[in-house]
């Protein structure tokens, strides 16, 4: 009764086509809802996402004294949503990122909470760390979006959540604007890893957790901060709300 006095009051809309929402709807109408456009990568060992990650850790072992040397074990990736420019779909991470909606972001990183923790490969997670902002970023924003994911993902999977691990230590220019080379280079040496968490946590398994999967640069420079950090003993996966898809 509530919800729907408030719902004529303040009326809400369908993130994705604007319908006003009934009683019974979040966040997504059940048009858009039923047609979500989910990768199930969860449901894969091996998948596209994850194959373009591996493939950046790889050009970074090229990079005079970033992973030089180091075995690399492939990196499982995965993702919620496919993520199109000019799909209406895409107003569901931006609703977070730029509008501020974090109980949408919450809704959201909790259904993709549920299908991780059927995983196998992130049945051992036992340390949930999302990608930082820089300070200046999160005074203005008020909330880090990748934590808003990450602590939902932590939750699901019952694994301790450190977002103050990884710090970035250099405020770079937007990476919307930067082509794939660019990216990599606008943020290798951004990100350390916190001395009081290399110190005393000993992690098995790290879950990265950012809010979109674009070219996999920003989440590389996190890996190759936590392998300066900790050695290569953990394995290091990755978890977005989407990922973009050409």
């Amino acid at each position: 009764m509530l919800r729907a006095i408030t719902d004529l009051l303040m009326p809400r809309c369908c993130l994705v086509c604007g319908r006003q929402l009934g009683v019974r709807e979040q966040h997504l109408c059940t048009y858009c809802a039923a047609d979500l456009p989910l990768t199930y990568y969860w449901e894969q060992a091996h998948n596209p996402m994850a194959d373009s990650f591996n493939a950046v850790l790889e050009r970074l072992r090229t990079s005079p004294g970033i992973l030089s040397g180091e075995p690399m074990a492939y990196s499982y990736a995965t993702a919620l949503l496919f993520y199109h420019h000019d799909n209406p779909y895409s107003r569901i991470p931006q609703a977070l990122k730029y509008n501020g909606d974090v109980a949408a972001g919450r809704c959201f990183a909790a259904q993709l909470g549920g299908y991780l923790a059927t995983a196998p490969q992130l049945a051992d997670v036992d340390c949930v760390i999302p990608v930082p902002l820089h300070w200046r970023r999160f005074w203005r924003r008020g909330y880090n979006q990748a934590a808003v994911i990450a602590s939902e993902l932590a939750s699901a999977l019952g694994a301790p959540l450190f977002p103050r691990a990884l710090r970035r230590v250099l405020r770079t220019r937007t990476q919307t604007v930067l082509d794939a080379s660019a990216r990599l280079s606008n943020v290798l040496g951004v990100f350390c890893v916190r001395r009081s968490f290399a110190e005393r946590m000993a992690p098995r398994h790290i879950l990265l957790v950012d809010d979109t999967f674009t070219t996999g640069a920003t989440l590389a420079a996190c890996y190759a901060a936590l392998r300066e950090a900790l050695g290569p003993g953990p394995r290091i996966s990755v978890a977005t709300l989407s990922v973009v898809q050409d």
